[in-house]
């Protein structure tokens, strides 16, 4: 019986391991790109009790060797996100110049969530240039207004389907806003940020669709797409931000980064889960940042919980003159083109309720 069950246990675990190299907009597929920790340790686990309780064979061999591919493949996949790899974006030296730098507090504070004072409490003590604030309602609104009205610059558009946002920031902003680029309940937002400099860079919030096993990822996987376009034929240095319900390692946002240039600050330096805020042990990276490679990285920090379930992360970066000799992301490959043509032409036929409008 233990041996069956290691053996089922093991297939498991290794089309869980294969399944996110398929290019499918599926969301069977694409949720087993998200526990790769917990997938490799549980693999681990597993190699444990085969060496424990299951006789030496063919079948013990064949087992341990899965197993142990499983556990490899994927430790290499969550190495890129551990100080042991290559930072992919730079720290700011002291001597390096900048045309300033701008400090960056994204939130998805869970529409459910009513906990307002710990979130302005963190306000507070940060500071943040730019407050973004995802799953707004018009009760968020009304709960942080003492806070948000010390922002200049607003752009709000509160939904009662978790997928309102807010953006508030101390610099000016030019043409800031709201689209809809793939379903008419998904809201995502654009604005012009200019530094007491004069510089500028162009803003993009997202907080597309989560996947779910039981239907397609093509909004949310479309809406990246699209931004990726954006940025790519932008003249000005981008920072796209937000919870994009993906993790950092996927073939999805591996090909947004391609597609865009942009650099993932967690490369090389951390894997900073910000979901699930409740469960220790289910946790993955889903609220990111990504920038320009003329932006350098001062800090980044997740922040302490505020009720929700996701934490919210803290950036500082700062805008310099030269882009980062490192070229991490990589070029866009034929294949990364003809996906993402595919994938935004069956997002463009999609009719249907946004995923998760209902779940709040």
């Amino acid at each position: 019986m233990i041996t069956w069950f290691v053996a089922l246990a093991t297939l498991v675990f290794a089309t869980a391991t294969l399944l996110p190299t398929l290019p499918f907009a599926s969301g069977f597929v694409r949720v087993c790109d998200f526990p790769r920790l917990q997938i490799g340790a549980a693999a681990a686990g597993l190699l444990c009790l085969t060496v424990l309780f299951v006789p030496v064979s063919a079948v013990f061999w064949a087992l341990v060797a899965i197993q142990a591919a499983v556990i490899a493949t994927q430790a290499v996949v969550c190495l890129r996100f551990t100080p042991l790899h290559a930072k992919q974006s730079q720290p700011l030296r002291a001597s390096e110049p900048t045309a300033g730098s701008v400090r960056i507090l994204t939130a998805n504070v869970k529409q459910s969530n009513r906990n307002y004072g710990r979130l302005i409490r963190q306000i507070e003590e940060h500071r943040p240039d730019i407050l973004l604030l995802l799953e707004v309602d018009r009760p968020w609104l009304a709960g942080i207004a003492r806070i948000s009205t010390r922002y200049k610059h607003r752009l709000e558009q509160p939904q009662d389907n978790a997928y309102g946002l807010a953006l508030y920031s101390r610099l000016e902003l030019v043409e800031p806003e709201i689209l809809f680029r793939v379903l008419d309940e998904v809201p995502s937002a654009r604005a012009l940020v200019v530094l007491p400099s004069g510089e500028r860079f162009r803003l993009h919030v997202l907080h597309p669709e989560p996947p779910v096993p039981y239907e397609d990822t093509l909004g949310r996987d479309s809406e990246v797409i699209l931004v990726a376009r954006d940025v790519e034929a932008d003249s000005l240095p981008a920072v796209v931000a937000g919870d994009l319900n993906d993790v950092a390692w996927s073939r999805t946002t591996r090909r947004f980064q391609r597609l865009s240039g942009l650099l993932d600050p967690r490369v090389g330096r951390g894997l900073y889960n910000t979901f699930d805020a409740r469960y220790v042990f289910l946790r993955w990276p889903l609220d990111h940042l990504f920038h320009d490679k003329r932006f350098r990285l001062v800090a980044m920090r997740r922040l302490p919980d505020i009720g929700s379930d996701h934490f919210p992360m803290l950036f500082e970066i700062a805008l310099t003159p030269r882009p980062a000799v490192d070229d991490a992301p990589g070029a866009p490959t034929a294949d990364d083109r003809s996906e993402a043509r595919e994938v935004t032409r069956g997002a463009a036929a999609l009719d249907r309720k946004a995923i998760g409008s209902d779940w709040e």
